[in-house]
């Protein structure tokens, strides 16, 4: 082994051991920083336009980031503030269903009912009593959801906080790729040891991957809530203007998405005001969310990156599967990036192997040719000698 080849050993050897160390340093911040590059990726345009007008390029990446991090913070404070007024709601009533004798009042009205009745005579055949049997559930219940609440208190407490640092991390983060996010994206091109038509087709496919996903992503979850929240004025639901909002939001999640929203309001709408209503609202969001996720999603998000539908749904189902949340973009991207490479190899290995052997199959008659002149003059010669 030559000089040469020890160096590249030791220097190829001792950076994946530095890059490994790199990653046991940042792996507890892996999903904010790539949170931060989704949101940079998505408001880069906003970024350029504001840049436009404001000379430094440093002020309009606060100003960005000031915006995000109040579109993401009061909305939150709002909701929390909402979830304490209901949580509190909710509480005494319950407390005042307790002491007015709602308790006794409902096993009076489940009695009176054919299953009540069944029921009582069935405990009454076994020596129980349906009222004590449902106030020592109750009392259960209770229980239960007290000793949950105070072992999960300090978790809790802790999940809030992780999620305080995690936030600024991305907001760090946000604002740095803001504003020198276009010098590392080209100095990471140039670390490439591709031609720049393969840069192109790669960092391209990501590009129109990403974007793709985003829109897709966008303009589902806005469709989500527009549909949704006008079943919601058609069946008098409050503030229903504010809930399509929540519902929109939720349909950029990963899991449930809206269902977190409208389920408990058609819940709602059942216990207090009718139970068609409920069913009406329950029909229309199912039937929307139908058309919207299996028609208008796939076809939004396969526009711009070229992808089969069936790829497309493996990327979304097994890039959560792997990845979490990130994996409604991450693992579109990992396919669209791989179908890249297999054109990058194609056309740099197999095109050129065909095109080699193609020079080679022209070549060998030429040869030929070539040589039965030769003969030919060779043997006029021969005969001129004679």
């Amino acid at each position: 082994m030559n000089q040469e080849r020890i160096v590249q050993v030791f220097f190829f050897g001792f950076l994946a051991v530095i890059a490994w160390q790199l990653y046991q340093v940042i792996d507890p911040f892996l999903a904010p920083i790539a949170w931060a590059m989704l949101l940079a990726f998505l408001v880069h345009p906003v970024l350029d336009r504001l840049h436009r007008h404001i000379r430094s390029r440093s002020l309009a990446a606060v100003l960005v980031t000031i915006i995000v991090a109040l579109g993401v913070i009061l909305p939150a404070i709002w909701l929390s503030a909402r979830l304490v007024r209901e949580a509190q709601a909710l509480y005494g009533s319950l407390s005042s269903f307790s002491a007015d004798g709602g308790l006794k009042k409902f096993v009076g009205w489940l009695g009176s009912t054919p299953l009540g009745v069944r029921i009582s005579d069935i405990l009454a055949r076994r020596g129980y009593n349906l009222e004590d049997e449902i106030r020592h559930f109750a009392a259960l219940a209770g229980k239960i959801a007290s000793e949950y609440a105070l072992s999960h208190g300090g978790s809790a407490a802790s999940n809030v906080a992780s999620s305080i640092l995690h936030f600024g991390v991305m907001l760090i983060t946000f604002f740095y790729l803001l504003r020198d996010g276009e010098a590392w994206y080209e100095e990471l091109r140039t670390l490439t040891p591709l031609s720049e038509a393969d840069q192109t087709a790669i960092f391209g496919t990501l590009t129109a991957t990403l974007s793709s996903v985003m829109r897709g992503l966008m303009l589902t979850a806005g469709l989500d809530g527009l549909t949704i929240g006008f079943g919601y004025l058609a069946c008098g639901v409050s503030y229903w203007a504010a809930l399509a909002i929540l519902t929109a939001a939720g349909g950029l999640l990963p899991f449930g998405g809206t269902a977190f929203v409208w389920i408990p309001i058609a819940i709602y709408l059942a216990v207090a005001d009718s139970w068609l209503k409920a069913v009406m609202l329950a029909g229309w969001a199912l039937v929307a969310l139908a058309i919207i996720d299996n028609f208008v999603k796939p076809l939004a998000m396969r526009h711009g990156t070229g992808l089969p539908t069936l790829a497309l749904f493996f990327g979304l189902a097994g890039g959560i599967e792997a990845y979490g949340p990130l994996g409604i973009f991450l693992g579109p991207a990992v396919i669209a990036v791989f179908a890249a490479l297999l054109g990058v190899y194609q056309r740099t290995y197999v095109n050129e192997a065909a095109a080699v052997d193609g020079v080679n199959a022209d070549a060998a008659p030429s040869t030929t040719q070539s040589a039965t002149p030769g003969k030919e003059i060779g043997r006029s010669i021969g005969e001129s000698n004679r």
